[in-house]
């Protein structure tokens, strides 16, 4: 269904139930109050494992204990997660196409690995298009290629005339198809789109940085490809080096890839590829904070709806001059102020909602959103998550009008956002940015990919939205000028908590609780066995 429909069906729907008489009061000094401890420099960008991630864990801790809600760690107030980081130490990194060799932050980015022992193989390489695998779409780009014990080649993203959040899921996937297949390694080719929109220079930035993941009860970091040895992404020139002699050149899969419907075919490439490189390790742990304001309806109180922002940003630049503290005020000191803000007037409420409320400001999502995967994989005793609302880097530059609520097409929550926007005059508008796969990068995905419906809110573009919220993205996002000194509207930050209280609370309170619509690929997909509600016709 096209977002537009869509949109017109929630809002008929929001007619059926009216807005809640008094809502409660939400503060732009309480909010403001919040980001500034949060995003003040003395706590060093909160980067996961850090002392000052440990002391903004603590600051929203003491929140909640002040308001009364009970801790759901398992050290009180903390959910402790294991963590394993790694990154490329040694020689220098180096892999070689056909005897040519390539070094790592040259013309290749290898990606650390969690392995203690040197990475040293050659295997043959298998181009496999995309690299997406799905039965429900009919979609099998290994059809008829033998990748077991190779190295398979993918194009970055996903075919242009595909669902942004569709095929930003499937590119996701890539590792874990790959692994399945019984592929030994991955290697990335950047589209030309892509090319264009980020140069390999921004890749080169990042190439010494190191890798996390979360650490099972085996005591080896959660991945879900353990078959692959090594991952790289490769500039023009070694992807030029790895089509030597293909049956179709580089130049003309790339100017497929351009075209709608276009879907590069795979098949064997001639030259091998060998890599070498070695990572060092170190083990920390940073923590989940989690709180439960219990439900007041016995038959309901088991069913949580979770709250959830990342608490964690990119803490301090190694080196330079100046400013080198990456505060995080809008990513994401924002985000949990929105959830300490609804916290606060759900405890204070007169009437507690029927379902449990569960708060978590979760670490190390801007590692790769590990420590909500953690929290999905090892939920709360008392409770089971029935649904998520996520507060994530809402732009709070602008007076907005709308919001784009990502996932709320593919449930029954949908309902409650379409509610809780009409009720305050804010309109809900289709994803603005679909090559940027939103829905794919934020914390809630870790519960969809459970099996969870789940909603996340973006500011819109509406009311000079576009402009503020664009120029944020290229000037601001994941640099030290994200601080205080933004001209941050703490009147939005107040209306962007009474949006999400009033999404939480018709959930709470709704006599079922969220499901799947039928016809939702990720309902299919990640939730068959649930329960699903058939998708109210536009207009109804």
């Amino acid at each position: 269904m096209r977002f537009n429909s869509f949109a017109l069906a929630l809002a008929s729907l929001a007619l059926a139930s009216p807005a809640q008489a008094q809502p409660p009061a939400f503060s732009p000094e309480s909010f403001r109050s919040h980001v500034t401890f949060l995003a003040d420099d003395r706590l060093e960008g909160r980067d996961s494992g850090s002392r000052g991630y440990d002391l903004a864990a603590l600051y929203v801790a003491s929140r909640l204990e002040a308001l009364g809600l009970r801790p759901a760690g398992k050290d009180g107030w903390y959910q402790q997660v294991p963590f394993l980081e790694y990154r490329l130490g040694g020689e220098p990194a180096s892999l070689a196409i056909g005897g040519r060799r390539f070094l790592h932050g040259q013309e290749v980015i290898l990606n650390p690995t969690p392995e203690a022992a040197p990475v040293s193989l050659e295997a043959p390489a298998v181009f496999v298009g995309y690299g997406l695998q799905s039965p429900e779409l009919g979609i099998d780009d290994y059809k008829g290629l033998d990748v077991r014990g190779k190295v398979v080649v993918v194009l970055n993203g996903f075919p242009r005339d595909m669902k942004s959040d569709v095929g930003a899921h499937l590119n996701s996937e890539k590792r874990r198809v790959a692994s399945e297949r019984g592929a030994i390694g991955l290697v990335s080719l950047r589209t030309l789109s892509e090319a264009k929109r980020r140069p390999f220079s921004r890749l080169q930035e990042h190439a010494g940085e190191p890798a996390m993941g979360w650490i099972g009860e085996d005591g080896r970091p959660y991945s879900p490809a353990p078959g692959l040895r090594f991952r790289a992404t490769l500039d023009t020139a070694a992807a030029e080096a790895l089509f030597a002699g293909a049956k179709t050149p580089l130049a003309r899969v790339l100017d497929q890839a351009e075209r709608s419907g276009g879907r590069p075919k795979g098949f064997a490439l001639k030259p091998k590829i060998s890599v070498a490189q070695q990572s060092t390790q170190r083990r920390f742990t940073s923590p989940n904070v989690l709180a439960v304001l219990p439900g007041s309806d016995p038959a309901l109180a088991g069913e949580y709806v979770l709250l959830m922002a990342h608490l964690d940003h990119e803490g301090i630049k190694p080196s330079g001059e100046g400013d080198r503290i990456y505060n995080g005020a809008m990513d994401n000191a924002v985000g949990i102020a929105t959830m300490l803000e609804v916290a606060r007037a759900l405890a204070t409420s007169p009437d507690r909602p029927k379902r449990s409320i569960l708060f978590a400001a979760v670490t190390a999502e801007e590692d790769g959103l590990l420590g909500a995967e953690y929290l999905a994989r090892h939920e709360v005793p008392g409770g089971k998550v029935a649904a998520v609302v996520n507060l994530d880097m809402p732009v709070l530059l602008y007076d907005f009008t709308d919001v784009i609520a990502f996932g709320a097409e593919h449930s029954t929550m949908g309902n409650a956002v379409a509610r809780a926007g009409r009720g305050m005059g804010v309109a809900l508008s289709p994803d603005p940015l679909p090559e940027e796969g939103l829905f794919t990068r934020s914390d809630h995905y870790r519960f969809v990919q459970e099996g969870v419906p789940s909603v996340f809110l973006m500011t819109g573009f509406a009311n000079g939205g576009r402009e503020k919220f664009t120029h944020f993205l290229s000037t601001h996002y994941h640099k030290v000028t994200d601080q205080l000194s933004l001209p941050i509207d703490w009147q939005a930050g107040a209306k962007f908590a009474r949006i999400n209280y009033e999404i939480a609370r018709e959930i709470a309170d709704a006599p079922e609780a969220p499901r799947w619509y039928a016809d939702s690929f990720f309902g299919k997909v990640l939730a068959p066995g649930r329960e699903k509600a058939e998708r109210p016709a536009a207009g109804n």
